[in-house]
C-alpha cells in the first residue's frame, strides 16, 4: 500500500492510498483538482501533469522518451515533471508527495 500526496493549485493536500494502478487513476477517482487524464493514460495529453518533490525524484524513476516529448509541449514542465498517467503505483511510492502542475 502506498500514501501519495497531491497537492493541488489551490494549496490543498489530498492524502490517497492505493495498491495498484497509476497515480493519474487514483487521481481522477478521487476528484483530484487539476488531474484530468484526458487521454485514459495512454500519455497523449499532459493533463495528469505533476511535479515530484525534488526529493523523491529516485521513487519514481525516469520518463520515457515519449512521455518527454509531451512534457516538453506544457509550459510549467520542469527537471521534475512526471505525467502521472506513467507512474505505476507501488510500495516504493509510499510517502510520494506530487504537486498539480495546472
Amino acid at each position: 500500500m502506498a500514501k501519495i500526496t497531491f497537492i493541488t493549485q489551490d494549496d490543498e493536500n489530498i492524502v490517497l492510498e492505493a495498491d495498484s494502478g497509476s497515480v493519474m487513476a487514483l487521481a481522477v477517482e478521487n476528484g483530484v483538482s487539476g488531474i484530468d487524464g484526458d487521454c485514459g493514460g495512454v500519455c497523449s495529453c499532459a493533463t495528469c501533469h505533476v511535479h515530484v518533490n525534488p526529493d523523491q525524484v529516485s521513487q519514481t524513476g525516469e520518463a520515457s522518451e515519449i512521455e518527454k516529448d509531451m512534457l516538453e509541449l506544457d509550459d510549467n514542465a520542469n527537471e521534475y515533471s512526471r505525467l502521472c498517467c506513467q507512474i505505476e503505483i507501488s510500495e516504493k511510492l509510499d510517502g510520494l508527495i506530487l504537486t498539480v502542475a495546472n
